[in-house]
């Protein structure tokens, strides 16, 4: 299975910025980064888990939760197998680890991809003051 290392978390006051990296590797013969919808999901202490954005660039899609709707940016680096989230005017509400993760159904980069995950990384920790 194709596995992701997250960095770039930390802790940022509330306003502040931060940009979320994750580097995919150990793609099966004949799998590319760009087969897969990659992304992030966060999971707060105490909540469920909520899919923050996804992209498929064999799709051209990309998805954003209405709550990071503005805020943040995804990005991807096919020749790197990187994919990047760019989180900006940062909230306390955005506090929680940040997982990378994908799944071979590309066409599932929307609302529901989280559903639909196979494979995810470690996370890395967001922490905004307040």
């Amino acid at each position: 299975e194709v596995q992701f290392v997250e960095s770039g978390g930390g802790l940022v006051q509330a306003g502040g910025s931060l940009r979320l990296s994750c580097a995919a590797s150990g793609f099966r013969s004949g799998l590319t980064f760009d087969d897969y919808a990659i992304g992030w999901f966060r999971q707060a202490p105490g909540k469920e888990r909520e899919g923050v954005s996804c992209t498929s660039v064999s799709t051209g899609t990309t998805y954003y939760a209405d709550s990071v709707k503005g805020r943040f940016t995804i990005s991807s680096d096919n020749t790197k197998n990187s994919v990047y989230l760019q989180m900006n005017s940062l909230k306390p509400e955005d506090t929680a680890v940040y997982y990378c993760a994908a799944t071979l159904w590309r066409y599932k980069c929307g609302s529901s991809w989280l559903k639909y995950l196979e494979v995810w990384g470690q996370g890395t920790l967001v922490t905004v003051s307040s």
